[in-house]
C-alpha cells in the first residue's frame, strides 16, 4: 500500500527533468499519445517552417505535472530553459499540453508577435488543439491541426482560424428524440389494435347474447 501510494508522483513531471534543448528536435512526446508518422509530419513541417522563415516551433506533451504546476508556469519556465535569453526566444513558439488534465499553453517571443498575436496564439491553445481532444482524446489530430495553424500563421498567410465545431450532440438528440417519439407512436398504435382485436369480439357477442330472446320466452 506504501509503495502504490508513493507512486503516483512519480510520474509527474518537471521541468528539471525535462531533456536539455536540441535544435533538431521538434516534437518532444513524453506522454506517448502521437504516432510516429504523425509525429514525423509535424517534425518536417515545423523543419521546412525554420528553414523558410527562421521561425522555429516546438510541441510538447507530459502526462502529468509537478504538484502546484500549471501548463502555464511549466511552459514559462520551460521555454526560458531552452531558451535562457530574450535574443534565442525571439523567434521561438512553444506549445505544450498535460495529458491527465488536457491543460495547454503556449509561449512565443517577441519577433513572432507580430505575426502570431497573443489572440491567434491562445485561440490555438484553447480552440485548434482542444477540439479534437473534446472528441474522444485525437491527440494526433489535435497536433497536426495545430501545426497546420501555426505554420500558416508564421509564414505570413492568413490564419485560417480555429476548426469549424459542429454541434452533433444536438443533432443526435433531435434525431433520437423524433426516433422515440415515432417508436412510442407505434408501440400504441399496436397496443391499441390488439386491444381492439380482443375486445371488440367479445362485446360483439355479449350484445348478441343480450339480444336473443331467452329460452323460457321462446317455449311459452
Amino acid at each position: 500500500m506504501v509503495s502504490a501510494f508513493f507512486a503516483t508522483p512519480a510520474f509527474a513531471t518537471g521541468v528539471y527533468e525535462m531533456p536539455n534543448f536540441t535544435p533538431n528536435t521538434w516534437v518532444v512526446d513524453q506522454a506517448e499519445v502521437l504516432s510516429r508518422v504523425n509525429e514525423g509530419k509535424i517534425s518536417s513541417a515545423l523543419e521546412d517552417l525554420a528553414k523558410k522563415t527562421g521561425n522555429e516551433v516546438r510541441f510538447v506533451t507530459v502526462r502529468r505535472l509537478d504538484y502546484g504546476e500549471t501548463p502555464e508556469s511549466f511552459t514559462k519556465a520551460l521555454f526560458e530553459k531552452w531558451f535562457p535569453t530574450t535574443e534565442a526566444q525571439a523567434n521561438q513558439t512553444l506549445l505544450m499540453i498535460d495529458t491527465v488534465t488536457n491543460g495547454a499553453a503556449i509561449i512565443s517571443g517577441d519577433r513572432v508577435k507580430s505575426l502570431l498575436t497573443d489572440e491567434i496564439a491562445k485561440s490555438v491553445a484553447d480552440e485548434t488543439l482542444m477540439a479534437p481532444l473534446r472528441d474522444g482524446d485525437k491527440y494526433n489530430q489535435a497536433f497536426l491541426d495545430a501545426s497546420d495553424r501555426l505554420v500558416a500563421v508564421l509564414s505570413g498567410e492568413p490564419d485560417p482560424g480555429p476548426p469549424q465545431i459542429v454541434e452533433k450532440v444536438q443533432v443526435e438528440g433531435t434525431f433520437g428524440k423524433t426516433e422515440a417519439a415515432d417508436k412510442g407512436n407505434a408501440i400504441a398504435w399496436v397496443v391499441g389494435l390488439l386491444i381492439a382485436a380482443t375486445v371488440i369480439p367479445m362485446a360483439t357477442y355479449y350484445i348478441y347474447l343480450a339480444v336473443q330472446p331467452s329460452s323460457s320466452d321462446g317455449n311459452g
